[in-house]
């Protein structure tokens, strides 16, 4: 009985260890932004703006 408990609060402890070491190295990780030079998305709205101030 008592070692189901045992190992039952070993798993929580480790399930709480590495989700605690996931959120930190999430939160170290640094986001990149690209420029915005080469973005088909961003040409293809202003061509789609400008089509409409046309009319």
């Amino acid at each position: 009985m008592y070692t189901v408990l045992i190992i039952c609060i070993v798993i929580v402890i480790v399930i709480l260890l590495l989700s605690v070491l996931t959120t930190s190295k999430a939160y170290d990780y640094k986001h990149t932004v690209d420029s915005l030079d080469n973005n088909p998305y961003l040409d293809s709205q202003q061509n789609d703006q400008d089509s409409t101030d046309k009319k």
